[in-house]
């Protein structure tokens, strides 16, 4: 006894969209994905003794070319990675808010060193307790100074987080 059943109809999901496209744009954002986590162009805003470490970074043992971000560039408009390495004052609180601004999206922000997470040592007036009273932070780089290990996974949490999300260059029509 074989009883025949009518097929369901299967109506794609987000009103009009083949099923096969949605998984299409799956991969297109996950090769967009890939393709910006290895391509991090850094803008350090270095204003204290953590430079020795950041310099220490992009030296042979530690090499960030290998996650794509070696080539600090010293104009927001071509970084996307705004790197403050050490204590920001109150009176450089306005050109770093400048720097973020000028910077074009997608943009993100580390926080490299105990002072410019959360003003360090310098508990007075003229220091800013953490620049994420100033613009948003994605990392956070503890240490006084933060080793080149730790900056290295602070870079590799970034490239993951990069990776995870959605790109809006990316279009039904691309």
């Amino acid at each position: 006894m074989s009883t025949s059943r009518a097929p369901i109809p299967i109506t794609p999901a987000g009103g009009g969209k083949s099923a096969a496209f949605e998984y299409l744009t799956t991969k297109k954002d996950e090769l967009a994905g890939w393709a910006r986590k290895f391509s991090i162009f850094p803008y350090p805003f270095v204003t204290a003794c953590c430079a020795m470490e950041f310099m220490s970074v992009s030296s042979t043992p530690y090499d960030t070319d290998r996650f794509g971000a070696a080539l600090p560039r010293f104009s927001p408009r071509q970084s996307d990675l705004l790197m403050v390495v050490g204590t920001v004052t109150h009176k450089q609180a306005p050109v770093l808010l400048k720097v973020y601004e000028q910077m074009c999206e997608p943009k993100w922000v580390m926080a490299f060193g105990v002072c410019a997470t959360s003003g360090g040592f310098y508990q007075n007036y003229a220091a800013v307790p953490g620049i994420d009273r100033i613009i948003p932070v994605d990392v956070y780089i503890p240490g006084c100074p933060p080793r080149p290990e730790t900056v290295i996974d602070g870079i590799m949490q970034l490239q993951d987080r990069i990776a995870r999300e959605k790109h809006p260059i990316l279009t039904k029509d691309f």
